[in-house]
């Protein structure tokens, strides 16, 4: 199916230009085209899209309402800054976000470009309401790729190596994990094992007085699709409240119905975030972002602390507003979580099966498949990862790792049954071919994916 001769020599002509620092690589796919959770490559090979262009696709590929509200809104204007100026896309945007934002106290918004300057974001507006300097972030977390984002994360020594000194201040602390319990632990004992490692440093060398503000993923994306017991999230949520500490929600990945709620955070119970910072998806993959927070606490800060020339951009906010209405129109959220329910049954027939899955981590449509050697043992395979996913390349279905060895399921919550039944049929017989020897490794450096 993959005849890359096309793709090949574009890949070769690209290579000679582009930074290595700005991809990941995973496949030559070079994609012509795209519409709903299908992609076309310049050879006219289709693939079905398990990836959603990294969760920033959720209403699809190319909608209607999409390209038509950015056509019209680039007929109209195009951009001029909203850092001097108003321009009417941008007020309903904002009206829009601070209602449906997790919570009913009065919210305020300010737009950025991508996720990661809407956690630069978080890291301002909570040292200066609090007039605190440490963030507290944790280990496994992927938020962003500007100083103060990567600073924060912690899921790949590449976002660190050769750029030190971090940006001071940010204290990292474990995120719990659910499957890899010590012998004989309760849900209960794994989320007070990792509150007692959350506190460590309070009761050690990080004073909580002088602490701004605790930033965590509701799910982990980049972690590996990975959720906080719900009794660790409220005891975080209690300790920083009680402590004068914002608590404060990364929705880049997980917001937008990809959880099956709107926001991840709305899988815990009655939390309402002080600051929450959005991207991806608001607008189908257009460059937008959004801090959204309480008043009081988004008014701590004054222009132009958080101004950008291209921010809000009204094409990019005019594709903001047709995704929203695309989510409630085609009522995406619901059927995410239907179609996750789904899509968990039919990976737990593919476990039973296939002793490589070792767990299912399913919100939505929006999955953390692991890879393992062994379901007793769960030590992780990434090299039966990366075969299975070059596999189902090979096969038409894209789909991508975290952490080496898990499988990354963030379709289109567009996607069809037929399609999804389609795609578990490739994986099937993927995971079969990885069992008897035939799927084989792509021929690379050794490196692909994280």
């Amino acid at each position: 199916m993959n005849d890359l001769s096309k793709a090949s020599a574009l890949i070769d002509r690209e290579n000679q230009y582009f930074a290595d620092c700005g991809r990941i690589d995973y496949f030559d796919l070079v994609i012509d085209h795209a519409h709903d959770a299908t992609l076309v490559d310049v050879d006219g090979n289709e693939y079905l899209d398990l990836l959603a262009s990294a969760s920033a696709i959720n209403v699809g590929h190319t909608q209607e309402k999409v390209v038509n509200a950015i056509t019209e809104q680039a007929k109209k204007l195009i951009h001029y800054t909203p850092a001097y100026f108003h321009h009417t896309p941008g007020i309903e945007l904002a009206e829009r976000l601070a209602k449906i934002a997790p919570g009913d106290s009065p919210k305020r918004v300010s737009f950025g470009l991508s996720g990661s300057d809407a956690n630069d974001a978080i890291i301002k507006f909570s040292r200066a309401y609090t007039g605190r300097q440490y963030i507290v972030s944790f280990m496994g977390s992927y938020h962003g790729s500007t100083y103060g984002s990567m600073s924060l994360s912690g899921t790949s020594l590449n976002m660190t190596r050769k750029m030190g000194p971090m940006l001071p201040g940010v204290v990292h602390v474990p995120y719990p994990d659910l499957y890899r319990r010590l012998p004989g632990e309760t849900e209960h004992d794994v989320a007070i094992r990792y509150f007692n490692s959350f506190k460590a440093p309070f009761e050690s060398f990080l004073p909580a007085d002088e602490t701004a503000c605790v930033l965590i993923e509701p799910i982990q994306g980049d972690g590996g699709i990975v959720k906080a017991p719900e009794e660790f999230m409220q005891l975080v949520y209690k300790f920083c409240h009680d402590n004068g500490i914002l608590f404060a929600v990364d929705e880049v990945n997980q917001g937008l119905g990809r959880t099956g709620k709107m926001w991840g955070i709305e899988q815990y119970d009655n939390i309402e975030p002080d600051l929450m910072s959005v991207g991806k998806s608001i607008a189908s993959g257009m460059p937008l972002s959004a801090v959204v927070g309480k008043k009081e606490i988004m008014e701590s800060l004054d222009a132009p602390a958080h101004v950008f020339t291209t921010a809000a951009n009204p094409v990019c906010v005019a594709a903001s507003l047709a995704t929203l209405d695309l989510l409630d129109e085609n009522d995406l959220v619901t059927k995410s979580a239907t179609d996750g329910k789904f899509a968990k049954a039919q990976f737990e027939a593919l476990q039973k099966k296939h002793p490589m899955i070792g767990d299912i981590r399913m919100w939505g449509l929006n999955g953390g498949i692991e890879i393992v050697k062994d379901p007793e043992t769960k030590e992780a395979d990434s090299e039966a990862a990366t075969k299975l996913i070059y596999y189902a390349f090979q096969h038409g279905v894209v789909m991508i790792t975290l952490c080496g060895n898990i499988l990354r399921f963030q379709p289109p919550l567009v996607i069809t049954r037929d399609e999804l039944t389609k795609a578990f049929k490739v994986l099937d017989d993927g995971m079969t071919a990885v069992e008897n020897g035939t799927a084989k490794l792509p021929q690379t450096d050794g490196e692909i994916g994280w």
